[in-house]
């Protein structure tokens, strides 16, 4: 692999945040109650107004640190994907194989289990992704957040998946699709398991999804 992934802090690229709210109390506090709002009432119902109301701060303050709310959720998406990053590298460092290290990265991407000693609450964080995360991208500053770098962790997990899938076969022709494929399908079936159970079928767990995906990428790849 080409990618050197970091020994974890949530490495987000400047552009998401105005200053970066690892940086401070105030700044922690801003995340990890935001990340609950979030998980818990919805996107929607967020505002900085509610947010500095509930860590007792001005939304002045808040606005210090990020620039809206789009970008707030930019920045959860993001850090999710950092904690990801970190996770591939413990699961799959040492490991030769390209095929056992697509189970692990399937694996882990289908799961809502977290680093310990992460700052925010991963099952939250977990949920947002599931609920929210779309809501990331699809909008109409796509192009702007993505000219300054605002996907580059989503991208980054892309293409570590990409270069297992060549390793597996070389001559394969759609590796960034299936991923971006396995991806978002696995956060959909969560979420129609969830919310809309007739679009999907019934699944024990979080390691039979990953099967499912894992057999369907095999079955692409290996043709």
């Amino acid at each position: 692999m080409h990618h050197a992934l970091f020994t974890f802090k949530p490495n987000i690229v400047n552009d998401i945040c105005i200053k970066d709210p690892l940086s401070s109390s105030v700044g922690l506090d801003i995340i990890r109650k935001g990340n609950e709002i979030i998980s818990e009432k919805g996107f929607e119902y967020f505002t900085f107004k509610k947010l500095a109301s509930e860590i007792q701060t001005t939304e002045a303050t808040v606005y210090r640190y990020f620039e809206n709310k789009q970008k707030f959720l930019l920045y959860l998406t993001s850090y999710y994907w950092s904690c990801v990053e970190y996770r591939l590298f413990l699961k799959n460092n040492n490991i030769e194989d390209p095929v056992t290290k697509l189970r692990n990265s399937i694996e882990i991407v289908s799961g809502h289990q977290g680093n310990k000693d992460a700052v925010l609450d991963y099952q939250k964080l977990f949920s947002i992704i599931i609920n929210e995360s779309s809501k990331s991208y699809m909008n109409r500053f796509v192009d702007d957040y993505n000219k300054h770098g605002g996907y580059f962790h989503y991208k980054k997990i892309v293409a570590y998946f990409r270069e297992i899938i060549i390793a597996i076969n070389p001559e394969y022709f759609y590796p960034n699709m299936l991923v971006s494929t396995i991806i978002e399908g696995i956060h959909h079936q969560i979420f129609f398991a969830q919310h809309l159970p007739s679009l999907t079928d019934k699944i024990r767990d979080e390691k039979e999804l990953a099967e499912f995906y894992i057999n369907l990428a095999l079955t692409q790849i290996q043709k």
